[in-house]
């Protein structure tokens, strides 16, 4: 296995590459050269994406780029991450809860206006007389 000399090499795909060669060859990169090879390497994982959607847009001199990834994330999610996920799923759940509890009401209490029947005499809601 290649031993690290440089940052550039930190790189996985860099240190499988450089394991690859000769270790005089390996040693013969320059900073500048493994920060390029990483780069190189690097972009090539961008490919793996379901959706990937890349644009580039010329406004007078200057060329701006936009790139639309996406794919299932394959990365493990922060602590944060999963507390926030967690906390969303529960107010989901709270606020279709009460959608539906709301509209069943709702339906019961137009089924039971139809039907003629008085919980209470002389009250209503409103919705149907």
């Amino acid at each position: 296995m290649y031993k690290i000399k440089h940052s550039g090499a930190q790189s996985p795909a860099v240190q499988r590459l450089l394991a690859k060669m000769p270790q005089d060859v390996a040693d013969s990169f320059t900073e500048d050269q493994l920060e390029g090879l990483a780069q190189s390497i690097g972009t090539t994982r961008w490919k793996t994406h379901k959706v990937d959607w890349r644009v580039t847009i010329k406004l007078w001199q200057h060329r701006y780029y936009l790139v639309f990834l996406a794919g299932r994330n394959r990365r493990q999610p922060s602590r944060l991450q999963q507390t926030i996920s967690k906390t969303w799923l529960a107010l989901m759940i709270c606020i279709f809860l009460t959608v539906s509890v709301m509209l069943g009401l709702t339906c019961l209490y137009v089924l039971k206006s139809a039907l003629g029947i008085d919980l209470f005499d002389a009250f209503s809601l409103g919705i149907w007389r």
